[in-house]
C-alpha cells in the first residue's frame, strides 16, 4: 500500500482535517512528496515513500505554513519523525501547519 493510501486510513488521526496534508521534506537536495501526520512546536511525524536517515539534517515546506529545518529522531516503515528546536519559530510553523490546515477551502 502506498503511503498516500495510508493517509486516508479510518481513525489515523482525531481530526480529518488533517488526513490529506501533502508537504515536501528536502533532504541532501532531494525532495519527496510526505504526508504530514502530527506538528508540534517539537517536531513533525511525516509518512512518505522513502524516509531519510537517522540523524539526517531535512527542511519540511508546507504550502500554506513555509519551510522548517530539522532532524530525523526516528524513523519507521514509510515514516519518520524530524525534530524542531522548539523555540518561537518553530511553534509559530507548527501553528500556522495547523491553523492552515483548518481553515482551507474544500
Amino acid at each position: 500500500m502506498a503511503f498516500w493510501q495510508r493517509v486516508e486510513r479510518p481513525g489515523a488521526m482525531a481530526s480529518r482535517w488533517r488526513r490529506r496534508r501533502l508537504c515536501e521534506v528536502c533532504a541532501g537536495g532531494i525532495r519527496q512528496v510526505a504526508a504530514l501526520r502530527d506538528v508540534s512546536g517539537h517536531g513533525a511525524l511525516l509518512e512518505t515513500a522513502n524516509p531519510s536517515a537517522l540523524g539526517c539534517r531535512v527542511e519540511l515546506l508546507h504550502p500554506e505554513a513555509g519551510t522548517i529545518a530539522g532532524r530525523v529522531s526516528e524513523i519507521g516503515e514509510g515514516r519518520f519523525r524530524m525534530s524542531f528546536d522548539g523555540q518561537e519559530a518553530a511553534i509559530a510553523f507548527a501553528l500556522g501547519a495547523i491553523a492552515a490546515d483548518m481553515t482551507r477551502r474544500r
